[in-house]
């Protein structure tokens, strides 16, 4: 097969629940040899997060993250096997944590010690909020203090959380393109200690909502399914099912109107002209769009060009990909799955026996 990106690469993954280990599992998928550190008995937390299991008792949260990676218990409240990851880390090119501040320098693991002993080391801490604080970091909370739930949900609902730990998911993103960059740029005077933070990481990931804030000095809104730039961009119903309409500028717009045979003037031309007339957009296109099945406007939709998309399910989402109950969705990045989630401390015993080698030799 043709080499990985990173198939030369070692990581050393001390992370556990979801941003660490999503960082790690896409390493991972480019080729990294991955060595998950687990802590004895119970393992990564989200081993206990179901049901679902499988048939094996591992649940489908942890085998959504986990692939391309080997276990190997260890407790770091022993000195024997501080030493033993104190090692590991020494061999590795890349350590991946996400430990309370001054947790794993307690435990004989400071990264500041270890990053000045061994000049090719990259270390990456993925933090809930930033290398000062001690708050324990869940994508929940950061949803509601990073401004999401206060724009997510029905105009005149209640604050709403994001369907998937997506702040998580964006943190654990950030932290995979940082070490890339390190990557690239070590041997050169580019620090090497990265710190990664859901909070921030979600904050930046308001993207234009927070621009629209700095900019108007005006607090955003939740808007539901519709969008506070763009009209027409929301939910309507058909006769049947429910589907999308995203006109992301005036073209679409004309394109639009005649794939719908809509009755619109001049002074609908622009998009600012259709956001100031919102309400009188909306309801013309819902009362055309009630009239039909889905089918019939996609299709007529996709011939004109205009963005649009019918409402599916996770199961109907999932037929259209490559994907699995036991390594999940395929790689997102250039990539593949070499091997599945590993079960807990699979690989202790190759691994305490000799170490790296165990590993780079097997791959």
């Amino acid at each position: 097969m043709d080499q990985l990106y990173l198939s030369s690469i070692k990581v050393l993954d001390l992370t556990r629940v979801l941003a660490g280990p999503l960082c790690t599992m896409m390493l991972g998928d480019m080729g990294a040899k991955v060595l998950k550190i687990e802590r004895p008995r119970t393992g990564d937390d989200t081993r206990g997060w179901g049901p679902p299991f499988d048939a094996d008792g591992q649940s489908a949260y942890y085998l959504s993250i986990n692939r391309n990676k080997w276990s190997v218990a260890a407790d770091l409240d022993n000195p024997a096997d501080q030493a033993f990851v104190r090692e590991l880390a020494a061999g590795a090119d890349v350590v991946v944590d996400n430990f309370l501040p001054g947790a794993l320098a307690r435990r004989g693991l400071d990264p500041d010690q270890l990053l000045a002993e061994h000049q090719h080391l990259i270390w990456c801490t993925i933090s809930g909020f930033g290398s000062d604080s001690q708050r324990v970091g869940y994508d929940f909370t950061v949803q509601a203090e990073r401004g999401w739930m206060a724009i997510t949900g029905e105009r005149d609902g209640a604050p709403m959380k994001v369907g998937v730990a997506l702040a998580d998911v964006i943190a654990g993103k950030d932290a995979a393109i940082a070490i890339l960059g390190a990557l690239i740029a070590r041997g050169s005077a580019a620090p090497r200690r990265i710190v990664i933070s859901l909070a921030h990481s979600a904050t930046g990931a308001l993207v234009n909502v927070a621009q629209n804030v700095l900019v108007a000095d005006r607090d955003a809104e939740r808007w539901g399914n519709a969008h506070p730039n763009l009209v027409p961009y929301q939910l309507f119903d058909t006769a049947d099912r429910p589907i999308v309409l995203a006109v992301g500028n005036d073209a679409q717009w004309k394109r639009c109107v005649d794939a719908l045979e809509l009755s619109a003037d001049a002074s609908l031309d622009t998009n600012a002209g259709r956001v100031e007339q919102r309400t009188r957009v909306v309801e013309m296109i819902a009362a055309t769009l009630r009239a039909r099945p889905a089918r019939e406007w996609i299709a007529r939709l996709d011939d004109a060009g205009v963005p649009n998309g019918i409402v599916k399910s996770v199961r109907e989402a999932l037929a259209e990909v490559e994907s699995s109950p036991l390594t999940g969705v395929s790689p997102t990045v250039p990539g593949r799955v070499r091997y599945p989630p590993p079960k807990f401390d699979e690989h202790g015993e190759r691994v305490r026996a000799m170490r790296w080698s165990a590993f780079t030799e097997e791959l």
